[in-house]
Order: structure tokens, then C-alpha cells, then sequence
């Protein structure tokens, strides 16, 4: 049996990252393997020789029946706006789990999710489609993620966290337990969330606060 074609929507630096992961799964554990890219900037991998090439744009692709997906672009809008579109043409979207990754018992994992090195999620969790959680990260127990979030690395999400739709953790930040945040709200890095954030607001800071961009 043929393994299928893995095509990571994205050569940026985080798309580098997540070839990484990819080489880093036991065969025996997946079914495809890395075919290329795809990205507009056709020159994203001019100084990198990863092996593999930029095959096309983004918007212009038409998926094949051969071929699965991942989703390589930090930015919640964008990802899940092309997530929806390539879904749309058909295509098959792949989970990408480090194998150094630990997901506890009792926990829902929607497509598309992206999983680094050493992160850890904890028991009943939540997890939506196309979720980024990026390396040394971890999330607490009943955690709820909605579509498309975005922890960067080494972010915490505490116990009973509610993450809605699109929102987006930077570096470091941590969510003190049963905290919500809003859609598409955007966590700064370093940042100790002590209360709830609402929909489509950058806070900042220990506590953090709302800031204006």
C-alpha cells in the first residue's frame, strides 16, 4: 500500500518547524509522507535545502485524492480561512503529534491539529479543528479549545480554560484556571491572564490588561 502525500500549507518558519515534527514520526505511525509545500511566496525556501519544494500557491491548488494536508500559518484568520476553503475542494487534513507529545485519556481531538515537541495535554480536554500547539506547551484538565487557536511555545492553559474561537497565546503567556477568553483575542507574550478577555481584544502584561494596537 502506497503511503499518501503530506502537503504543509506554508514554507514560513513555523511551516520549517512543522517539516521538523513531520520527520521526527515513526513510520509506523503515519501513512503519508512529505511531498512539499505550498506557499505564494515562491522563494520562502530559497536558503533553506529541506528536500522538498515550494509545489504551487496557496489559493490556486487543487487538492488530489492521494494527497492529505497540514496547515502551517500562525495567524488564526488566515489559517482558518484556508482550511475552510481547501475543505471545500475536498481536501483531507491530517493531525501532526510529535511523538514526544503526551495527550491524557478522555480527550477530543478535532483534524488538522498541530502538536510540538515536549507539550502535554492534560485529561478531558477539548481540542476543535485546526488547532497550534506549539513545543512545551500544555494544556490543563476540561480545557476547551475552539477552532483555529494559536500557543506558541511554552504557553500554559490551565485547568477548566475556555479558549473561543481563533485566539491567540505569544510566547510564555499562561491563563489562570476557568478564565475565558473571547474570540479571536490575542494573549502578548509573557502575559498572566487573571480574568476573563473578551471577544477581539490584545491584552498585555502581568496581570494582563487590555492594550489598543
Amino acid at each position: 500500500m502506497s503511503l499518501r502525500k503530506l502537503i504543509i500549507i506554508g514554507a514560513g518558519g513555523f511551516g520549517r518547524e512543522v517539516l521538523a515534527f513531520t520527520r521526527s514520526i515513526p513510520r509506523i505511525y503515519r501513512d503519508w509522507e512529505v511531498y512539499g509545500f505550498l506557499d505564494d511566496n515562491v522563494s520562502a525556501l530559497r536558503n533553506f535545502n529541506k528536500g522538498v519544494e515550494i509545489l504551487g500557491s496557496i489559493a490556486g491548488y487543487q487538492p488530489r485524492a492521494e494527497e492529505v494536508f497540514t496547515c502551517a500559518i500562525a495567524e488564526p484568520r488566515v489559517r482558518l480561512r484556508i482550511c475552510q476553503n481547501f475543505l471545500q475542494k475536498g481536501a483531507n487534513f491530517v493531525n501532526i503529534i510529535s511523538p514526544s507529545a503526551t495527550i491524557g485519556e478522555n480527550t477530543t481531538i478535532g483534524r488538522g491539529l498541530i502538536l510540538g515537541a515536549f507539550s502535554a495535554i492534560s485529561v478531558d480536554a477539548k481540542i476543535g479543528d485546526f488547532i497550534i500547539i506549539n513545543s512545551y506547551s500544555s494544556l490543563g484538565h476540561d480545557a476547551v479549545l475552539e477552532d483555529g487557536c494559536t500557543l506558541s511555545a511554552y504557553c500554559a492553559v490551565t485547568g477548566g480554560v475556555q479558549l473561543g474561537e481563533g485566539s491567540f497565546m505569544g510566547t510564555n503567556a499562561v491563563i489562570l484556571p476557568n478564565i475565558k477568553v473571547g474570540r479571536y483575542a490575542k494573549i502578548g507574550v509573557g502575559s498572566v491572564v487573571v480574568r476573563n478577555v473578551k471577544d477581539g481584544i490584545t491584552v498585555f502584561g502581568n496581570p494582563a490588561r487590555e492594550i489598543t494596537e
